[in-house]
């Protein structure tokens, strides 16, 4: 099972995230959309809009090489365009874990780290994962999504009513 991180600050994020999530399923069989967060921006440039976030389950096939570069490529297609860290965008997509993959990555070569490096220290990813995985553990620390979201807390994270999430 890999989870999939979803964010959107620029445009119609809803929307974009309700078409990423079709979009991203078509990469395997999808096994859960959590809830939608509002999240204030974390890093980057000041005065940047919330992002909403959230995160789907996903089966694939894929590896997580390619995965990868299938998600960058469905940012390119939302209108991504990659120019600055952490800057707004119209589409992220992280992928946050690939089974019990542990990865360390290879710096411009493709290969993502796994899980993702910044993942369990993020409430914006923790609070949409844990919909989906409280119980999922760290491989390396062996904390659970649960136990991180206790520990990095809710600050700047509300869960979202939206017409249409999650999408069907």
């Amino acid at each position: 099972m890999a989870h999939v991180a979803l964010g959107a600050n620029l445009g119609r994020p809803l929307e974009t995230l309700v078409w990423a999530v079709d979009e991203v399923a078509r990469l395997g069989t999808r096994r859960g959309v959590s809830g939608l967060y509002r999240t204030a921006p974390v890093g980057g440039p000041a005065g940047q809009p919330d992002y909403l976030n959230a995160v789907l389950a996903l089966e694939t096939a894929h590896s997580p090489r390619d995965l990868l570069a299938a998600l960058h490529a469905i940012e390119a297609r939302a209108g991504r365009k990659r120019r600055e860290r952490w800057a707004a965008r119209v589409l992220d997509l992280d992928l946050i874990t690939y089974g019990d993959v542990v990865s360390d990555g290879v710096a411009g070569e493709g290969e993502p780290q796994l899980p993702h490096p910044r993942a369990w220290e993020r409430a914006f990813v923790l609070a949409p994962l844990a919909d989906l995985s409280p119980d999922l553990r760290h491989p390396r620390s062996g904390e659970s999504v649960a136990g991180a979201l206790a520990r990095v807390g809710m600050a700047g994270v509300q869960r979202e009513s939206a017409p249409g999430w999650p999408p069907a």
